[in-house]
């Protein structure tokens, strides 16, 4: 087993070029889940044995890990990390134990935390039925949040955008053109979706695939994205264009200007910019009330 979580830890890392963080948290629930199966089961466990893992089991793993004092989203997390563990272990074909996760208290509508963002599309990644596909809505969500695309311009990106460089020019409403930045990570994980893609991008066709080798629908990142907030508990208002919205919040709270922020987005006018500085004001009251010793609200 412990050749296998070792596997498993070179993929996140150089395949998914996942954080330290989270490859550290990754790591720790395959550690938990082997430690736990060879005592629930009282033999040594392989990959060959680990086919063998049903309902049963994984709620009996749930259940010892709520006795350590996991909240209710945090056992939401684990499930999904053990998800992500035994489809890399047992192969995109593998057909999992359908589990339910434990029932979260739906949150206030806010920007996506930035840990939840990587979490989402981990999550999203993790449960695709092939890897290519994991890695596809991996960058595709990557992309939404780093670069604060619209779902629609994400999948309406052609092939001519490569190489990758910096920057990237986007057509959004109108016909409108823009650059918007392209961080390393997001850099990274386009090029490991084009790696692992089956059909090879040409400059004249779509860069972002379906299964079939169409345009990628925006309708399927909503649909990972809906199925991995279910899955970690995170509010039904988490959806992929509140990506672009953590994205702009986020530049907001950092100390970007409205109008810089206003280019980023595509905003034909300032108006349509200014609704952040009224989310990011709410965010800095909220700390001020939670934090500050005398502040009464």
């Amino acid at each position: 087993m412990a050749s296998l979580i070792a596997e498993y830890m070179s993929f996140l890392t150089n395949n998914r070029r996942m954080s330290p963080h989270s490859v550290r948290a990754y790591h720790a629930t395959a550690e938990r889940l082997s430690s736990f199966l060879e005592l629930h089961w009282g033999e040594q466990v392989d990959r060959v044995t680990l086919a063998k893992i049903g309902a049963a089991d994984m709620r009996a793993f749930l259940a010892d890990r709520r006795g350590v004092g996991l909240t209710n989203r945090s056992t939401a997390r684990e499930l999904s990390a053990v998800r992500h563990f035994l489809r890399f272990a047992l192969g995109d074909d593998a057909s999992l134990p359908a589990l339910k996760g434990p029932r979260v208290p739906r949150s206030l509508p806010r920007p996506v935390n930035p840990d939840d963002v990587v979490a989402l599309a981990e999550d999203a990644a993790g449960s695709a039925r092939d890897t290519w596909v994991g890695a596809r809505d991996w960058a595709v969500l990557l992309l939404l949040y780093g670069s604060g695309l619209r779902v629609s311009e994400a999948t309406g990106l052609m092939g001519d955008i490569l190489p990758l460089g910096a920057t990237l020019r986007v057509t959004g409403k109108r016909n409108k053109t823009r650059i918007v930045p392209v961080l390393e990570q997001v850099k990274a994980a386009i090029e490991d979706y084009v790696a692992l893609c089956p059909y090879p991008p040409t400059r004249d066709a779509p860069l972002f695939r379906g299964s079939r080798g169409g345009p990628l629908s925006p309708a399927l990142i909503r649909r990972a994205m809906q199925g991995a907030r279910g899955r970690l508990g995170l509010s039904e208002r988490t959806t992929p264009h509140a990506l672009r919205h953590s994205f702009a919040t986020h530049l907001l709270a950092g100390g970007a200007d409205l109008r810089s922020l206003q280019e980023l987005l595509g905003h034909a006018s300032l108006s349509s910019t200014q609704v952040y500085t009224a989310v990011d004001t709410a965010m800095l009251l909220d700390e001020y009330f939670n934090a500050h010793p005398r502040a009464t609200g």
